[in-house]
C-alpha cells in the first residue's frame, strides 16, 4: 500500500477499492490500532440536520430491519460434568523424564 501511493490518488482510497481492503482499515492499520467508530449523540445528529433521537432511531431501525451489532457474552465451551471416559492421565504431574522421549 505504500509504495502504491505515489502512483495511486494520495489519500488511497482507490487502492483500497482495488486491493479489496476498507479505508477506514487500512487507516486504521496505518495508526496501528483498530478502526474506530463513534455514536452520535441526539446533539450531534439535530446538528447535522438529522431531529432524531433516541426512540425515533429505535423505530425507524425496527421499520426498515436494521440491527445493531452486540458484543457477544462470553459462553463456557468446556463441559467437566459429562459422563464419557476420559483418558488416563499418564504423567501424574511426574514432568522429569529418566531419559528422553520416556514418560
Amino acid at each position: 500500500m505504500e509504495r502504491g501511493k505515489g502512483f495511486w490518488e494520495p489519500d488511497g482510497t482507490e487502492l483500497c477499492t482495488v486491493l479489496g481492503v476498507s479505508i477506514s482499515g487500512y487507516r486504521a492499520w496505518q495508526r496501528g490500532g483498530t478502526p474506530r467508530r463513534r455514536r452520535l449523540s441526539d446533539a450531534q445528529l439535530l446538528a447535522r440536520g438529522f431531529p432524531a433521537g433516541t426512540a425515533r432511531v429505535e423505530r425507524l431501525m425496527r421499520d426498515n430491519g436494521i440491527r445493531a451489532r452486540h458484543k457477544w457474552r462470553y459462553k463456557a465451551t468446556t463441559d467437566s460434568g459429562h459422563g464419557l471416559p476420559v483418558a488416563a492421565n499418564l504423567l501424574e504431574r511426574q514432568y522429569t523424564p529418566s531419559a528422553p522421549n520416556q514418560v
